[in-house]
């Protein structure tokens, strides 16, 4: 017997959804297809004007002086760290809790990632845990926006003037997301975006980098297409020349006309796309709120957020069943979920090179194994949002101590 025929039998629930409901999915509408279209028309398909169009509109939208489009935030993460010039040993502070591209860019350098664990609030970085993993190796430290909320960027800020470093956002989750009034993207050395397909600003594959400063912004648009002199993209029009320079050993990393398309649509329905996971959060938060079993976010009062995430924490000591479970059975019930995330430290790499263990990061470690990420999406009717939360509650009702 399956495990939701087993609910059914011993308790009247609710009907199942008939068709999946997934996890993530981007909104895309028939703006975003015309603009493709029209760039496959014009025969311009790599790096080119769209793509310039859109760094302008996003550094506008932000209000930061550059931004430079590439293909992915972890091509933008590697960019900024190359920029301000981190070499082999050096060592660079970063949380546990993250998707592997944040620690491993960090690697391409042969410079060591610095775990330290989270706040159990906000699951973002922990700051005290940063100071106490500060040595005279540190050269930058990468703060994560964990699900669409800001890191305490003031006392982070206050570290890293005083021992001199770096700060490289990575802000694959908070687009848009406000620290104290100012926009997370104008505040750091760099800021990197990320536009996966399941991100609030969606295209396909795609990254941004946003920095105030000059000279580090031109080095990253060298570097991000093979070290070539600047406006190399440029040699194939009529303002263009043949003749380029490889000034360094730079990366392939360059975004798309076609993506940049889709990034530009994006870009024009971002408020109103964020409007609406706002509403579906507010759902969630209302339902969610009383149950003893079920915790919703935390919301510290310096940062606003964007919900490419809602992660809902489970009190196990309230239920009979583990996350995992939990999982199981909203899967059974046609709704996809996710886990945000597996910490760095429990993946394999991490355990042979640098001898960790699940108990290291105690925090991250308990958090990780009670949190799950529902579906927030634009896209999502209120029908959906009404199955989640119904398979939420039902699940946590049966299941309840």
């Amino acid at each position: 017997m399956d495990r939701i025929s087993q609910l059914h039998r011993t308790r009247k629930l609710r009907k199942v959804r008939d068709e999946f409901l997934p996890f993530a999915k981007p909104c895309i509408g028939e703006l975003e297809i015309r603009e493709v279209e029209a760039v496959l028309q014009s025969g311009w398909l790599t790096t080119g004007p769209r793509t310039h169009s859109f760094e302008e509109k996003f550094a506008e939208y932000l209000g930061v002086e550059y931004a430079i489009a590439v293909n992915s935030a972890t091509a933008a993460m590697h960019l900024a760290l190359e920029a301000i010039g981190i070499q082999a040993g050096d060592e660079v502070i970063t949380t546990t809790f993250t998707f592997a591209a944040t620690a491993e860019v960090v690697r391409y350098f042969n410079a060591k990632p610095v775990l330290v664990d989270i706040d159990p609030t906000t699951l973002n970085i922990d700051v005290e845990q940063i100071k106490l993993a500060v040595t005279p190796r540190t050269k930058a430290i990468i703060p994560v926006h964990v699900a669409g909320q800001s890191a305490d960027l003031g006392a982070i800020h206050e570290l890293t003037t005083r021992y001199g470093l770096a700060v490289v956002e990575d802000a694959a989750h908070a687009l848009p997301t406000w620290y104290k009034g100012r926009r997370i993207g104008t505040l750091s050395d760099f800021t990197t975006f990320s536009f996966y397909v399941t991100k609030t600003l969606a295209t396909g594959e795609g990254g941004m980098i946003t920095t105030d400063h000059k000279q580090w912004a031109d080095r990253c648009r060298i570097m991000s297409l093979h070290g070539i002199s600047k406006d190399a993209w440029k040699r194939y029009t009529r303002e263009g020349s043949w003749y380029y320079e490889i000034m360094a050993p730079g990366f392939k990393y360059n975004m798309t006309d076609v993506a940049a398309a889709l990034g530009l649509v994006q870009l024009g329905k971002l408020e109103a796309m964020t409007c609406r996971r706002l509403e579906i959060a507010a759902r969630y938060d209302q339902a969610f709120k009383a149950h003893p079993a079920l915790q919703i976010p935390t919301y510290p009062s310096y940062t606003t957020h964007c919900y490419h995430l809602y992660i809902l924490r489970l009190n196990l000591e309230a239920l009979r069943i583990d996350r995992n479970t939990f999982i199981d059975y909203l899967r059974d019930a046609n709704i996809g979920v996710s886990v945000h995330w597996i910490p760095l430290h429990m993946h394999p790499y991490y355990r042979k090179t640098y001898g960790y263990k699940p108990q290291d990061f105690p925090v991250a470690f308990h958090e990780y194994k009670r949190v799950i990420s529902l579906p927030i999406y634009p896209t999502m009717s209120d029908s959906d949002v009404n199955d989640v939360i119904e398979a939420v509650l039902e699940i946590a009702d049966f299941f309840g101590e």
